[in-house]
């Protein structure tokens, strides 16, 4: 529940075989897709409507409502979610692919894009996510594909303008082969090109994604020594080409062990989950399955909880009251993580060492004494029991018990070192 869940819940009981405990959590539809929430049409016509409204309050536009809605929805499902290793893996591969509602038209999308883009192929095959994740709004906008055309292309001519590349870099530096493929700066400019047309319709009905062709650029592109065809199906072939590519592979298996097993990937682990994502052509289940297989995955507590990791743990575990509960977003921005706010396009890191500075230690440690307040109902010895159990040595337990009051009690626990790992 700790290290691949996002903690115990409340007074959750504890799986008798956690093998099939986590197996069963990644078979069928996820069950999140069917809590109703604003879909990509619902966030492009606030977007549409904005647009010819007066100038306002930002916070009083329509995509602003449906950001706030969409979000709750998130959060909600992070708190109460009873498949919590598949929803671990949603909000990593959502941190792969990342998108920041840091750029405007990407905030009222963001969650849609979760929802549309990330959980319906975290069980399946990684080149149908890339395909998703590609031709999404949210990324269209948030890497700035809309803007480009192909300088020879009709639009493109009658605009005098040409390609932005931020796209076609992004995917190869973070989402597939990364720079150990060789590729060149010519590599990424064919590749802009062969994006260019991969837009978006503001009018449509509904809304959504477009290709261009007065857009895209005319003529066979070379990549990487391949050529590709012109028109959307050069995109299509590209994508699915990169998508299995050795390198990829690699890429994906190192930042699943460094994930789910330590800071530090082990060389033979990263190996193990490469060779089945290969085997299997990229199917995300089976690479779920084999990082769970892997010996290292068992040790508890080598990772630092990020504060988006911090906060779902620690509101899971008193499952508090929605009207008690302090909202999970504002803490994670106070803890240094907002939500869907990633700075820059390689997201969040995952490593401890940008997260255990002694000032973001400290803001745990006010944040864990504010929190337990709300929570001082509980019995810190439950609590203790409840949430790490043999995990939380004796002295902890000792200290715990001979605090002054159960606000102390309790706000000594969640600032355990023992809490704040996974």
């Amino acid at each position: 529940m700790i290290r691949f869940g996002l903690g115990p819940r409340g007074g959750e009981t504890l799986p008798t075989d956690p093998d099939s405990w986590l197996a069963a959590q990644l078979d069928g539809p996820d069950p999140a897709l069917s809590i109703p929430a604003p879909d990509t049409a619902a966030g492009l016509t606030a977007l549409r409507d904005d647009g010819k409204m007066p100038p306002m309050d930002p916070q009083q536009r329509r995509s602003a409502k449906v950001m706030r809605a969409a979000t709750a929805v998130a959060m909600d499902t992070l708190l109460g979610t009873d498949t919590p290793f598949r929803e671990r893996l949603v909000w990593f591969w959502a941190n792969h692919f990342t998108v920041s509602i840091r750029q405007g038209n990407v905030g009222p999308l963001s969650q849609a894009y979760v929802r549309e883009a990330i959980r319906p192929h975290v069980t399946g095959r990684f080149i149908d996510m890339l395909r998703a994740v590609m031709s999404h709004p949210a990324m269209l906008f948030y890497l700035d594909n809309v803007q480009s055309l192909g300088p020879d292309s009709p639009t493109g001519k009658r605009f005098k303008l040409g390609l932005n590349e931020n796209l076609a870099r992004e995917c190869l530096e973070l989402h597939t082969v990364t720079p150990a493929a060789g590729y060149t700066q010519a590599d990424v400019t064919a590749f802009a090109a062969i994006l260019t047309g991969w837009s978006i319709d503001l009018n449509g009905h509904p809304p959504g994604f477009l290709f261009r062709p007065f857009a895209h650029e005319p003529g066979a592109k070379t990549v990487m020594g391949r050529v590709w065809p012109p028109g959307e199906a050069g995109g299509e072939q590209i994508l699915a080409w990169l998508g299995t590519h050795p390198s990829t592979l690699h890429n994906l298996a190192v930042k699943l062990v460094r994930h789910f097993v330590a800071d530090v990937p082990p060389p033979d682990a990263v190996a193990r989950v490469a060779e089945v994502l290969r085997d299997t052509g990229g199917d995300l289940r089976s690479a779920a399955m084999a990082v769970i297989a892997l010996p290292q995955a068992w040790t508890p507590l080598t990772k630092l909880r990020t504060p988006f990791d911090y906060v779902v743990a620690v509101l899971r575990a008193f499952d508090l009251p929605a009207a008690n509960r302090p909202d999970p977003n504002g803490w994670m921005s106070a803890l240094g993580q907002p939500f869907m706010s990633a700075p820059l396009p390689n997201g969040w890191s995952d490593t401890a060492a940008d997260w255990a500075a002694p000032a973001m230690i400290m803001r745990r440690i006010d944040w864990a004494s504010a929190v337990a307040w709300r929570a001082r109902q509980h019995d810190p010895q439950a609590m203790a029991e409840a949430t790490l159990g043999p995990l939380l040595p004796a002295d902890s337990r000792q200290r715990i018990a001979r605090a002054g009051s159960r606000q102390e009690a309790l706000a000594m626990l969640i600032a355990s070192p023992q809490f704040q790992r996974r």
